[in-house]
């Protein structure tokens, strides 16, 4: 239907860029929450950051299918497989923060070094989604820098939590 490709495109801009912020924020969550690691703590953070990402991906998907398009019709294999892609990105921003637990044996960090690395690229996540969702959306460049501000504000308390439970 030619008057609703606006509408679906930017419906897929805002999941995008929601599910990026929301993802990031949860990746520095998992960071900072993840406490004792065992005998591979780099691969443990690792497989904890993507594979809590993939559950959370799943769990906004079951929600957004059965619980919001369920209650008005049962939903066909293709409303499924848009669900999955609207909310693959909190997938997606668990990966740079994975990804940098990964390399960091290679830029001589050691573990402690490689958490604060990985919240760090979540944080700047997190901050980089929201500026570009606010572009996206037509934002001002000053409602662009206050969207960031916030983001940034919200990664800083989970950075906080982390200092806090390290005490």
């Amino acid at each position: 239907m030619p008057g609703t490709e606006p509408r679906t495109a930017e419906r897929r801009a805002h999941a995008d860029y929601t599910g990026g912020v929301y993802g990031s924020m949860l990746a520095a969550s998992v960071v900072v929450g993840a406490g004792t690691l065992g005998p591979f703590p780099r691969l443990e953070l690792v497989l904890l950051l993507l594979l809590t990402g993939l559950v959370f991906w799943i769990a906004h998907v079951h929600a957004l299918l059965f619980g919001e398009r369920l209650a008005r019709r049962r939903p066909d294999r293709q409303a499924v497989l848009h669900v999955c892609r609207e909310e693959w990105p909190i997938v997606k921003a668990a990966v740079p923060p994975a990804a940098a637990v990964a390399v960091s044996p290679l830029l001589g960090l050691g573990l402690q070094g490689a958490v604060w690395f990985a919240l760090a690229v979540a944080v700047a996540g997190q901050v980089g989604w929201s500026a570009a969702a606010a572009r996206r959306a037509g934002a001002t460049w000053r409602l662009m820098a206050v969207s960031a501000s916030v983001n940034l504000v919200l990664g800083l308390v989970i950075v906080s939590c982390k200092l806090w439970l390290k005490r």
